[in-house]
């Protein structure tokens, strides 16, 4: 059977096994354990899934498709329905500008997003952290996520809107053809 000595000193912890002398001092029984924390709290904020709250208007597939896309593409996705009244006034509420408006309306970190706005664009809005109110992309257009197949994609903007009323555009894809 084999035997191994544990020794502790007031400033280190010696282990011998065999021959092999293995001894840790405080400062790197302290500095380990930091690395390890420091590496589990680092994985806990990576593996957290951005969360997005989407209110569309009843029975929209579309709405669902781009929901279940962002779902598949990391993001955390809840979901409700309104009628289309009350969407149309939430939208007024949260300052969608008119012209943006879409099928439904989205709520990530403090911004919203206006319809079928890709992940990318989304991931890029809560990373860089404008000074706005959100990004939305006018109407429905074909190839945007949940609007049918990206080979055919019409051109579209994502734009950007802020506080004053002003737009930018924020991302834009031409056409697939």
């Amino acid at each position: 059977m084999e035997h191994a000595i544990l020794t502790a000193r007031c400033n280190s912890i010696s282990l011998r096994k065999k021959g092999l002398e293995m001894v840790m001092t405080r400062r790197s029984l302290i500095m380990g354990s930091a690395a390890v924390f420091c590496v589990s709290a680092t994985k806990a904020v990576s593996n957290t899934s951005p969360k997005l709250h989407v209110i569309k208007g009843r029975g929209c597939g579309c709405c669902s498709a781009w929901a279940d896309l962002l779902a598949d593409q990391g993001f955390e996705v809840t979901s409700e329905e309104l009628h289309p009244a009350d969407l149309i006034q939430l939208k007024l509420k949260k300052g969608v500008p008119q012209e943006l408006a879409s099928c439904h309306t989205a709520e990530i970190d403090g911004y919203i997003i206006e319809g079928h706005v890709p992940s990318a664009d989304i991931r890029r809005l809560i990373s860089e952290r404008p000074d706005a109110l959100g990004i939305g992309v006018a109407g429905m257009p074909f190839g945007s996520p949940g609007m049918g197949t990206e080979d055919e994609r019409e051109q579209y903007d994502v734009v950007l809107f802020k506080m004053d009323n002003t737009t930018e555009i924020f991302n834009s894809y031409d056409s697939a053809n």
